[in-house]
């Protein structure tokens, strides 16, 4: 299975989640980092720190497939 049909695939629900899950760290940081006031460094550094887990964690979420038709012949294995 290539990336591109992987990509397209089926997304497990858990999966479906963490992908949201990760996203929100992801807009969380982005507005902490983005922020017009003056903050402490330790919450600048842990926003960076949480966009970097937010984009990972939606990344490999959204590679995880629902391998249901488990029994059929997948092409390029």
């Amino acid at each position: 299975m290539n990336i591109i049909k992987r990509v397209k695939a089926p997304t497990p629900k858990f999966f479906k989640i963490l992908r949201s899950i990760g996203l929100a760290l992801l807009a969380i940081s982005g507005s902490v980092i983005a922020a017009p006031i003056v903050l402490p460094t330790a919450i600048i550094v842990t926003a960076g720190y949480m966009a970097v887990a937010g984009g990972v964690i939606s990344a490999v979420s959204q590679m995880a497939v629902d391998d249901k038709n488990s029994n059929k012949p997948r092409d390029g294995d």
